[in-house]
C-alpha cells in the first residue's frame, strides 16, 4: 500500500470528494512568514492561508512556542476539568465579542460551531426546527450545516434535521435585486424576508444564520446595514440572528473586527461561531452568545476535544499577537492597495467582471470573455498559471464557481501585496491569451 507516488496513495485511501487543487496537485512541506514550500523546493507567496486560516504568519514563534511548552506539560484534559488556558481564551474572546453578559463554547471546527449555534437556537426557541439561511451560502460539512448550505455546488443532501428557509440579500451584483441602489437593494431584501415568515409560523422559525461576508460563495455581501434591517423585523418575533464569522472574524475585513460591526446599527448578534483564524492552523471553533440562549440546552453536553489546552494556548498566543501587532489595520491598509491594483488590471481584462471584498478577503469573479457567465474552467486555468508563477490562491463562487479567492495571511506586507499582484495578474493575461488564441481551459 506505500507504494507509489503520494498522489496515487491519496487516491487510493481517501474519498473521491476529498478535492485536490491543481493538475499535480501540491505537497507542502514547510512555511514561514507569508510564504510556503513544497516537497520539491519551490517556494510560494501564499494567498490563500490554508483556506483563510493561516491568520497571522506560518511558523509564527509566539505560536509555536506556546504550543511546544504547553504539550510538554498537558495535551489534553477534556471540558469535564476546569481548564486554565481555555477560561482565559473565552475570557479574551467574551470581552472582544460585543455581546452583552456573554458565555464561550469550544468546538474543533467552524462546522462544528455552526451545528452548536443551531442547537442552541432550537433549545432556546423551544424546539423549533425552521432556519433562515441565506442563498449562496455555506455553513460546514456537517449533516445538519451541509442541509441548510444554499450554495449546491457544495450541498450533496436536501435531507436535514432542520427546515431551510432561503431569504436574499447576499449577492450584490446579481439575481432579482442587482440593479438597485444599495438602500433599495435592503428594502426589498427585507420585504422579501417579511413576505416569506407571512407564509409560515414565525414561532417555528429557530434562527437566521448568515456570512456577513460569503465565504466559498466567492466573497459576496450585501450592502451595509441589510442585517441590521433584518434583525428589526427578528426582534419582533424573537427569532436569533447567528452571525458566521469563521471567515470574516479577527480583523480579516479591515474595517472592522468582526463582520456584522458593517451592520452595528443592529447591535451585536445573538450568537456569533468563530473558528480558522484564531488557531493559526490549530483545530479551534466555538460560539459565543448571551448566555441566556448559551445556557438554554436542558440536558448535557461536554467536549472531548473542544477546548484543549493545546488548541487554547496558541489561540492565546495567537490573538495576543494579532491585537499587540494591530493586524487588523494592516489588513485595511494592504487590502485596499492590494484591491487598487487588481481593479486596475480588471478594467483591461475582458474575462474579470468584478474585484470586491474588504480587507484581506478579495474575491475576483471571471466570466467567460464576451459573457455575462461565471467560468469556473477559467478560474481553475488561473490556479494553474499562478501556481507556476510562484503564487497560491483559492477559488469558489456560486453556480458557475467562477471566482478567485485571495486572502493572505492579515501580517502581509506593502511589498507582498505588490509582488502577489504582479503574479496575480500576470497569471489572468496570461489566461486570457490564451482563451483569445484558442487555449480553452
Amino acid at each position: 500500500m506505500s507504494a507509489g507516488s503520494l498522489y496515487e496513495r491519496h487516491r487510493a485511501v481517501l474519498p473521491g470528494w476529498v478535492a485536490l487543487y491543481y493538475e499535480r496537485p501540491l505537497e507542502l512541506s514547510h512555511g514561514e512568514g507569508r510564504h510556503v514550500w513544497d516537497v520539491e523546493g519551490n517556494r510560494y507567496l501564499d494567498f490563500f492561508g490554508g483556506i483563510l486560516t493561516t491568520m497571522t504568519a506560518h511558523a509564527l514563534p509566539e505560536v509555536t512556542k506556546a504550543v511546544a511548552e504547553q504539550a510538554a506539560r498537558l495535551v489534553h484534559s477534556s471540558t469535564l476539568y476546569l481548564s486554565r488556558p481555555m477560561v482565559e481564551l473565552a475570557e479574551r474572546i467574551a470581552d472582544l465579542s460585543g455581546i452583552e453578559d456573554p458565555r464561550v463554547f469550544f468546538t474543533t471546527s467552524g462546522t462544528e460551531a455552526n451545528d452548536t449555534a443551531l442547537l442552541l437556537a432550537s433549545a432556546y426557541r423551544g424546539g423549533a426546527n425552521q432556519v433562515l439561511a441565506m442563498r449562496n451560502s455555506y455553513h460546514g460539512r456537517s449533516f445538519s450545516t451541509v442541509g441548510l448550505t444554499g450554495n449546491a455546488g457544495w450541498s450533496p443532501t436536501t435531507l436535514s434535521p432542520l427546515q431551510t428557509l432561503y431569504v436574499h440579500g447576499s449577492v450584490r451584483t446579481r439575481g432579482p435585486y442587482a440593479g438597485l441602489p444599495d438602500a433599495e437593494f435592503t428594502a426589498a431584501a427585507v420585504a422579501d424576508l417579511e413576505d416569506m415568515l407571512a407564509h409560515t409560523r414565525p414561532a417555528g422559525v429557530a434562527a437566521l444564520i448568515a456570512e456577513p461576508v460569503q465565504g466559498v460563495g466567492g466573497f459576496t455581501s450585501g450592502p451595509d446595514g441589510l442585517f441590521a434591517a433584518f434583525r428589526e423585523v427578528l426582534a419582533r418575533e424573537g427569532i436569533v440572528w447567528i452571525s458566521d464569522e469563521v471567515q470574516t472574524g479577527w480583523g480579516r475585513t479591515g474595517d472592522h473586527f468582526w463582520g456584522w460591526q458593517a451592520h452595528g446599527a443592529a447591535g451585536p448578534p445573538d450568537l456569533l461561531t468563530f473558528a480558522k483564524g484564531i488557531g493559526n492552523g490549530m483545530s479551534i471553533g466555538g460560539v459565543v452568545g448571551r448566555a441566556e440562549i448559551m445556557n438554554a440546552l436542558d440536558a448535557n453536553s461536554i467536549s472531548t476535544f473542544g477546548g484543549s489546552p493545546v488548541t487554547m494556548a496558541a489561540g492565546l498566543a495567537n490573538l495576543g499577537y494579532l491585537l499587540e501587532h494591530d493586524l487588523q489595520s494592516n489588513a485595511r491598509r494592504v487590502g485596499a492597495l492590494l484591491r487598487e491594483r487588481l481593479e486596475a488590471a480588471a478594467r483591461r481584462l475582458a474575462m474579470v467582471r468584478e474585484v470586491r471584498g474588504r480587507g484581506l478577503m478579495i474575491g475576483v469573479e471571471l466570466v467567460r470573455p464576451g459573457t455575462d457567465e461565471p467560468d469556473a474552467r477559467l478560474a481553475a486555468l488561473v490556479l494553474e498559471r499562478a501556481r507556476e508563477a510562484g503564487l497560491l490562491i483559492g477559488k469558489g463562487g456560486g453556480p458557475g464557481a467562477g471566482v478567485l479567492r485571495i486572502a493572505p495571511p492579515l501580517s502581509l506586507t506593502e511589498a507582498e501585496a505588490e509582488e502577489g499582484a504582479d503574479l496575480l495578474v500576470g497569471a489572468l493575461e496570461r489566461a486570457e491569451t490564451g482563451w483569445e488564441g484558442g487555449d480553452r481551459p
